[in-house]
């Protein structure tokens, strides 16, 4: 389905559950699609829980665009794109998320968009080799509990344990976690039965 942002269309792939238990919503990298290794894995994994997902393909992505440009613009397109995407699930929990750059959006956002909680995947802490730009105070800016996932030889960085409400590292993944993706869904998947307090 198509969705009208401030900021022009985004897509979005929505696989449907009956009596959905959330709504997943999770987008791409900068230059990525949905259809990422880890992506279409935490798809499988979360509609195995019983959870509807929505799989965004933000404007800029749409546009062609390899790099997302104004955090600003992008988080606003966002916002508009997940409000159309509850109206159609009304009353289901909220999760947001992403791998990478989609991450840090997920995390920007969680505040204005009503998210339970964030799955954040591959989230850039910092440039490659640039840990004096990290990017921490976003990840701390979610607000909600949020599930980090990293490979332990990302050049992006691994965020703190202290800044998630679970932090998983897996061994011998880089930035792509593309070696085992089945993984990353079990341990989103795992993470979302667990209670959080309302």
């Amino acid at each position: 389905m198509e969705i009208p942002t401030p900021h022009g269309p985004a897509s979005a792939e929505v696989d449907e559950v009956r009596d959905p238990r959330l709504l997943l919503v999770l987008t791409h990298g900068s230059s990525g699609g949905v259809d990422a290794p880890d992506l279409l894995a935490v798809r499988e994994a979360v509609l195995g829980i019983g959870g509807a997902v929505a799989r965004v393909l933000q404007p800029f992505r749409m546009r062609g665009a390899r790099a997302p440009g104004s955090a600003a613009k992008q988080d606003e397109a966002w916002i508009a794109l997940v409000a159309a995407l509850r109206e159609r699930h009304p009353g289901v929990p909220l999760v947001q998320g992403g791998r990478s750059n989609g991450a840090r959006v997920a995390c920007r956002t969680a505040p204005e968009t009503g998210a339970e909680a964030v799955v954040a995947l591959a989230f850039p802490l910092h440039p490659p080799g640039r840990p004096e730009r990290s990017r921490v105070d976003e990840l701390r800016r979610a607000g909600v509990p949020v599930l980090a996932v990293s490979g332990e030889r990302d050049p992006f960085g691994i965020p703190d344990e202290k800044d998630a409400a679970r932090l998983v590292v897996l061994p011998g993944e880089g930035h792509e976690l593309r070696k085992d993706p089945a993984r990353v869904g079990e341990e989103v998947a795992r993470w979302l039965l667990e209670p959080r307090p309302r």
